[in-house]
């Protein structure tokens, strides 16, 4: 009788801690689904989480199509509860692109696919961002210009900074760009 009561009662606690466990797992994922992707543009998600950690240089290597542009920072854009992206090429017959070759640490800033941009050094650096003041993965070109690295995956990158100067003094900062190739 003993290790019967014995039994139900290790089954009982046992049952308790398995439910409470899942209850925060599905918890945790829900929370960390709404912070992992908020929004999407032509089928495409928004990253909201910036890369914990040194991203690999090759990752970046490729042709990127410009598809979302927010207006605001990624403070501004983590905070939104509905961000909007508003963002139309004005490429003819193309679309906007930036051309990175992460082997010989160079790119092509943005320009539309049809036209031929020059190519520009840089350097991918993790640490301080001089221009943010915080610890993230970042793009030095031309000696003081800045671009923060938010995310990359094999389908999308968002960065932060003067990308597109042209769009910049309407005030987006924040950008999503789908690989091409």
């Amino acid at each position: 009788m003993k290790k019967t009561i014995l039994l139900l009662s290790a089954l009982l606690v046992l049952n308790s801690c398995v439910v409470r466990t899942a209850a925060k797992v599905v918890t945790g994922a829900a929370t960390l689904g709404y912070k992992a992707v908020k929004g999407t543009v032509n089928g495409i998600s928004w990253a909201v989480s910036k890369a914990k950690g040194k991203i690999d240089e090759d990752r970046l290597d490729g042709t990127w199509k410009v598809v979302g542009v927010y207006k605001g920072s990624f403070e501004d854009f983590s905070k939104d509860q509905n961000p909007e992206s508003s963002f139309a090429t004005e490429c003819t017959d193309s679309f906007d692109q930036i051309v990175f070759k992460a082997k010989k640490s160079k790119f092509k800033p943005v320009h539309c696919s049809s036209a031929d941009e020059d190519w520009v050094k840089y350097s991918m650096e993790f640490g301080k961002n001089p221009l943010t003041k915080e610890k993230e993965n970042y793009i030095e070109y031309n000696s003081n210009n800045y671009i923060s690295v938010i995310d990359v995956n094999n389908k999308t990158m968002v960065l932060e900074g003067n990308v597109m100067p042209k769009l910049a003094f309407s005030g987006a900062k924040l950008y999503l760009l789908e690989k091409v190739r």
